[in-house]
């Protein structure tokens, strides 16, 4: 064990950009990197949690609270869903602390609504927050972290994608997105020493909060999403910035309360073969009968995840 580790000093001297770091996940996130000695950029659009609206005040609390025990940060109000701008809060870390070592994509946004009313603003502004954002703020950090040749990738991923929800068909998308940006971050920067991960956190947040609540066990489960506080997350996503993680690149880890997770990643699970080749009525006649055992249920993040916060 280092003396940094043993000291709480993980992320001493590092630069890290959190972006969505006004409320919620991303707020606990900037808070705890700020106090295991990184200096922080408090990226935050300050928009509703349908993305609507902007203001500066939460970016603004953080860095305060930050400066007020002690640590460094500044604040940025730029939207991730913007290349340009994305570019310009990396720009800003590396201007006004010299460096970039980290970036935490966390930004979101939510436009729940059952598939076949979702209208393509709603699909849109969620991939470009989501999917893009985690592009736009990656893509603008990946350059400096070349030429340093050390960088790591949080990124925010969910259950929504993973296993599935209700009405959630952009969110989801762009979830799961996340998922294979983040693993081919990590295959493409290897050589870089430049690692990426993914949390999947569960924690009542500002955006949770805005899910409909259509019956009693709906209303039962969100009782107990609110035990698990967006502060459970932080440690995991330190960790993931910090040099103790140096060999941990290309995973997905779920926070759910004091549970950990490690997620598996698509693979073959069964297979059938046949010599002269398959027409519509043997895949019907054979190879769906074979492999029907094995089929993945239709099931939503609730039904696997089925007992109470530990």
């Amino acid at each position: 064990m280092t003396d940094q580790v043993k000291a709480g000093q993980m992320l001493q001297d590092k630069v890290i950009l959190v972006t969505g770091a006004g409320r919620g996940v991303g707020r606990d996130i900037a808070l705890l990197a700020a106090s295991q000695g990184a200096k922080v950029v408090v990226n935050d659009l300050g928009g509703e949690a349908d993305g609507e609206g902007a203001d500066k005040t939460p970016a603004m609390e953080v860095v305060g609270d930050i400066k007020e025990a002690g640590g460094e940060a500044v604040a940025n109000y730029g939207s991730v869903a913007d290349f340009d701008t994305a570019q310009e809060m990396v720009q800003q870390a590396v201007d006004t602390y010299g460096r970039i070592d980290g970036v935490v994509n966390n930004a979101g946004i939510l436009r729940d609504v059952i598939f076949h009313k979702m209208t393509e603003a709603d699909w849109d502004i969620v991939i470009a927050v989501h999917l893009k954002g985690s592009f736009n703020v990656a893509r603008a950090a990946a350059t400096h972290f070349r030429e340093q040749q050390s960088g790591a990738f949080v990124h925010m991923t969910s259950t929504s994608g993973l296993v599935g929800n209700f009405g959630q068909a952009n969110y989801a998308a762009a979830k799961l997105g996340i998922v294979g940006l983040s693993k081919s971050l990590a295959l493409d920067m290897s050589r870089f020493n430049v690692r990426s991960n993914c949390i999947s956190p569960f924690a009542w947040s500002r955006l949770i909060g805005t899910i409909p609540i259509a019956d009693d066990a709906q209303a039962a489960r969100v009782e107990k999403i609110k035990a698990m506080t967006p502060a459970k997350i932080a440690p995991m996503a330190g960790y993931l910035l910090s040099d103790a993680a140096s060999e941990v690149s290309g995973q997905i880890f779920g926070v759910r309360h004091n549970e950990i997770f490690l997620f598996g990643h698509p693979r073959p699970v069964r297979s059938v073969q046949r010599g002269e080749g398959w027409t519509p009525e043997t895949i019907a006649e054979h190879a769906i009968p074979a492999m029907q055992a094995n089929f993945a249920p239709l099931e939503r993040s609730q039904d696997v995840f089925s007992w109470d916060p530990v």
